[in-house]
């Protein structure tokens, strides 16, 4: 059997978010806490808000993006509200809070989404700021629409990874950046995929022990699979009320247990390969170029070597 965990380890190093990009998105960040907290103080004369970065990047299971584009979710948490709750004003007005404060921060205007408002970094990343309550301990995002202000606790959540890291290993995280860039590669040619939440709670859930992220991974894909064929509910762990699939339309979840299921039979293939070259060849078809293809022993090589005025294409092994 081929062992390609040696592979999946250079490409995670593909994947990850590169240093540099880690601090420019937290200059960005910086950049307009700053801005929304002069507002709050110098133009509406109260108090500041707090910040709480959240997602993907608190979880560290952001990855580098095929299209290039970054995003980090950096959570307000108002202080100047109400203690009664009766009393807030409406999700909208606060979300033209948020939108006043950041406007001009781009060459771009603030995009007023339904959940959050977007900062937009032109053609590089943007900051969604969702944007909260607090009422005797429960916290409240403001969703423009019939929603309004609803219960959610995202540092909850981000707890609740940490300790699945905690307990089940770095490895995890690996298993959960391995699924995104799947997704991310799949997306181009198969439509909108699940959330990064999603498949984080779908992969923590369904994590399969495996001292080999190849095995590993596998192993975890079957489990998913499992699930979402069988009864396609996936429970927010911190609000047993939330299913995270009903976000998907029912043809969006069909598609994803198609691509699901053809990921854990290619998954079963590479794994069964004797051949480190094949087996890599079939995992980079599910995960694009960014995966490495490995060479198996023995294997002839052809290599250049400067001889006299000439360079002479020579096999590595007659060399």
């Amino acid at each position: 059997m081929a062992d390609c965990n040696d592979l999946f380890q250079e490409f995670y190093d593909r994947i990850k978010l590169p240093s540099s990009k880690k601090e420019e998105l937290i200059q960005g960040r910086d950049a307009l806490r700053k801005k929304i907290k002069k507002y709050f103080r110098d133009e509406m004369k109260c108090n500041s808000p707090k910040f709480w970065i959240q997602g993907s990047y608190a979880m560290a299971t952001i990855i580098n993006r095929l299209d290039g584009e970054y995003d980090i979710d950096d959570g307000i948490y108002l202080r100047n509200l109400d203690g009664d709750q009766s009393k807030w004003p409406s999700t909208s007005i606060v979300h033209n809070w948020v939108c006043n404060a950041v406007k001009g921060h781009t060459d771009r205007d603030p995009v007023d989404k339904r959940t959050c408002v977007r900062v937009i970094y032109s053609g590089d990343y943007h900051v969604d700021l969702p944007i909260y309550g607090e009422n005797n301990g429960t916290y409240y995002l403001a969703e423009k629409g019939t929603r309004g202000w609803n219960e959610s606790n995202p540092q909850a959540l981000t707890e609740w990874f940490k300790n699945e890291i905690e307990a089940k290993g770095e490895q995890l995280r690996r298993i959960v950046r391995y699924l995104k860039a799947w997704a991310d590669f799949k997306e181009k040619s198969d439509g909108k995929m699940p959330s990064g939440l999603f498949l984080t709670v779908l992969a923590a859930y369904h994590y399969g022990t495996h001292e080999k992220d190849d095995t590993c991974f596998s192993a975890t894909v079957k489990n998913m699979y499992s699930n979402v064929n069988t009864n396609f509910v996936i429970f927010n762990p911190v609000d047993p009320n939330e299913d995270l699939a009903s976000h998907l339309t029912e043809s969006q979840k069909d598609t994803f247990k198609k691509l699901l299921f053809k990921l854990l039979a290619s998954a079963g293939k590479a794994l069964k390969e004797d051949s480190k070259k094949k087996a890599s060849e079939t995992w980079q078809k599910e995960f694009g170029d960014r995966f490495p293809i490995g060479d198996d022993p023995g294997e002839k090589k052809d290599f250049l070597v400067t001889s006299g005025p000439a360079l002479l294409k020579n096999d590595a092994r007659s060399a």
